[in-house]
């Protein structure tokens, strides 16, 4: 495993090497998870499901009026 050296500023933010970034594909925004483990820390990203995201992926796919109007309706 390739070992990659990163730092702390003063206010705490960790500064993580790019090319680590890239590779786990770590952006602007990207929220990560942090675990203790035996002997220091590992970080994750974390994967959040913004449920926003997914409004609208099945409008105009010939669904009943109804359903498309009414989603929260239950379905008979």
């Amino acid at each position: 495993m390739e070992k990659l050296d990163g730092r702390v500023t003063s206010k705490g933010q960790l500064v993580i090497p790019a090319k680590l970034r890239r590779a786990l594909r770590i952006g602007a925004g990207t929220r990560v998870r942090f675990e203790r483990i035996p002997g220091g820390i590992a970080f994750y990203p974390k994967q959040v499901e913004d449920i926003k995201r997914f409004r609208g992926i099945l409008a105009g796919l010939g669904l009943p009026p109804d359903i498309e109007g009414d989603p929260d309706r239950e379905i008979e």
